[in-house]
């Protein structure tokens, strides 16, 4: 049996085949320009993802700020295992937005590893450098002691050990990633259009994960991991702000003895296996906000924390309360440096270590040093986006 032909763009059912096994429906595809559809359909998307650039780097953003990730501490991580490492920095995010590599380096000639994470305790990573037999050089400790003290790794702990364990997917995605942001602003995962929809009602609403209790963008990113902090949160009352309520002034339980002697016995460990194949370990604790010192020191008093692991390591450190060089320093959302108070911080601490170790040496040539009126934001010179050398000053 055969059936009358459909007019051209109707489809064929299985009414119209009455008896007959059925195929696939067939449709007719109708005659358009279609390249020309093409055409326009990309020339749309050009125009939407221009407009979407251009918002964004009004907000701030901009092309060559590459965002942290695993794969990206992996990167630096693995280098230890393919060069004479001098320097390694592991820290939690105070040392990592306090510390400008370019400032180090014009100092002493040596460009340290940046191993430091946001959120995350040293102490594992330190542990970590223990463990490898191919660290023999200088690790500088960076910490705050809310977050080194405590048992929870943080944040990255999914980071730890990822120079050996990265899935190759990651790194392709890593390498893809990284060439798309040196070209556009728009590719930072805190602005993405989901992100930025949930921060429309800027009501701070008392619920435990809204928008208003996370971390928004506090910082840009270089290939080394070379992080300042982002221009706007310096500039803006309302990120400002809004970092200052994310990181509820450190307030929390207070540490007890059981925690503090852990972290102790695990951190003089660690420090004795570093020193025993030749290494050394000094420590840095950067300046925190008056609002949050207090509220630190609260839970972990100094004697109890900083100096007593100090006496037990058998290390020595720096701590930012015991210089002059290092006091009143912009701290703008009151719990990380300023990018140009940071390449001051690094002048006066990197001096200081040189003072306790022979594993760093100050260079003949080392520009003069820097205080506190030098990132001072109504007059300073500095430009942490560029290189701190000698000639910023």
């Amino acid at each position: 049996m055969t059936t009358e032909r459909l007019q051209p763009g109707l489809r064929l059912t299985a009414s119209d085949r009455p008896g007959v096994a059925q195929p696939v429906p067939e449709r007719d595809i109708p005659a358009e320009p279609w390249p020309r559809m093409a055409a326009y359909a990309f020339v749309l998307f050009l125009g939407l993802v221009g407009a979407w650039e251009v918002a964004m780097r009004a907000k701030g953003l901009r092309p060559g700020d590459l965002q942290d990730s695993p794969s990206a501490w992996a990167e630096q991580r693995r280098r230890i295992d393919h060069e004479p490492v001098k320097v390694v920095i592991v820290s939690d995010s105070k040392l990592l937005y306090g510390t400008n590599l370019d400032r180090f380096e014009v100092l002493t000639g040596i460009r340290p590893v940046q191993l430091a994470l946001a959120g995350t305790s040293a102490r594992p990573f330190l542990e970590d450098l223990a463990d490898d037999e191919n660290f023999k050089g200088l690790a500088i400790v960076g910490m705050s002691e809310i977050v080194f003290f405590r048992d929870a790794i943080g944040r990255s702990e999914r980071t730890l050990g990822f120079d050996r364990k990265e899935p190759p997917g990651d790194r392709v995605s890593f390498v893809l990633h990284r060439a798309l942001e040196q070209v556009f602003a728009f590719i930072d995962s805190d602005h993405r259009l989901s992100v930025l929809t949930a921060r429309l009602d800027r009501q701070q609403r008392a619920v435990d994960r809204g928008p208003y209790k996370q971390v928004w963008k506090l910082g840009e990113a270089g290939a080394d991991r070379q992080t300042i902090m982002w221009r706007p949160v310096e500039q803006d009352p309302f990120l400002r702000e809004h970092g200052r309520l994310a990181w509820n002034r450190s307030q929390g339980p207070d540490f007890t003895q059981d925690e503090i002697t852990r972290t102790q016995t695990r951190t003089k460990a660690a420090v004795d296996k570093i020193r025993a194949r030749g290494g050394e370990v000094v420590f840095v604790r950067p300046p925190s906000a008056p609002e949050h010192l207090v509220n630190e020191y609260k839970r972990l008093p100094r004697e109890a924390g900083w100096d007593a692991l100090l006496q037990i390591t058998n290390a020595r450190g720096f701590h930012f309360n015991d210089t002059p060089e290092s006091q009143g320093l912009e701290v703008p959302e009151w719990s990380h440096l300023s990018g140009a108070c940071a390449v001051v911080f690094t002048d006066v601490f990197v001096r200081h270590v040189a003072t306790l170790t022979d594993r760093l040496t100050l260079r003949a040539d080392a520009p003069e040093p820097l205080s506190a009126p030098d990132c001072d934001p109504t007059n300073s010179t500095i430009d942490p986006r560029r290189a701190a050398r000698a000639g910023d000053r």
